[in-house]
């Protein structure tokens, strides 16, 4: 279990080859058949699991497959006073024509996520979400469409033309705080937090 920072990518892919978290964890614990058991965006901090065992990764993926993880994340976003908290989201997320970007659009759901007030902050809010599916950028995509996006968010709700070099005193203000599910191969109950903390949380 990692606790990831802001910024750093999970695997490697398009300009980040060398410095990912999987490539530092390999090398520091001396572990090369390590592999991811889920992703989290490069901008996004927090708690990432990863297998040591290969014969072992079915298993651990198939529970996020059938919904088996319970996850929960922090934001920080604007505060509406006409959005009735909390709230569960649904909606149809699909991958955009143009770019790497998700829109909802009509038809059946096949996303959803709770969304809980933690505090106030003047115009800001510290929220709790709780994704039900883990569809790609969903929590980004469903923030914006209640008009609260995320605070720093370079792509929602609106792709920023400037973002070739990362602001690393503004990052992304998302954490996946805790994840918790009932270990397939132990059977014991596991719940796993993040110690890092949203600069912009209130105190």
């Amino acid at each position: 279990v990692a606790d990831k920072p802001h910024f750093l990518a999970c695997i490697p892919g398009g300009r980040h080859l060398r410095e990912t978290l999987l490539g530092r964890l390999r090398r520091e614990l001396d572990l090369p058949q390590l592999t991811p058991i889920h992703r989290l965006d490069r901008e996004t901090a927090g708690v990432m699991l990863f297998c040591i065992d290969p014969a072992h990764r079915a298993a651990y993926q198939g529970l996020f497959q059938t919904r088996e993880v319970r996850k929960t994340y922090e934001a920080i976003a604007p505060w509406r006073d006409d959005l009735a908290l909390p709230l569960v989201h649904r909606s149809r997320l699909l991958e955009r024509d143009d770019c790497f970007r998700m829109q909802e659009v009509a038809g059946a759901a096949n996303s959803e996520t709770r969304v809980e007030l933690i505090a106030r902050a003047g115009a800001l809010a510290h929220y709790r979400l709780s994704p039900l599916t883990g569809r790609k950028h969903q929590l980004r995509a469903h923030l914006t469409a209640l008009g609260i996006p995320i605070v720093n968010d370079p792509w929602y709700p609106a792709l920023l033309p400037d973002k070739a070099v990362d602001d690393f005193s503004q990052p992304l203000q998302l954490l996946a705080r805790s994840i918790a599910f009932t270990d397939p191969v132990s059977g014991e109950a596991r719940q796993f937090h993040s110690e890092r903390r949203l600069l912009l949380a209130p105190d």
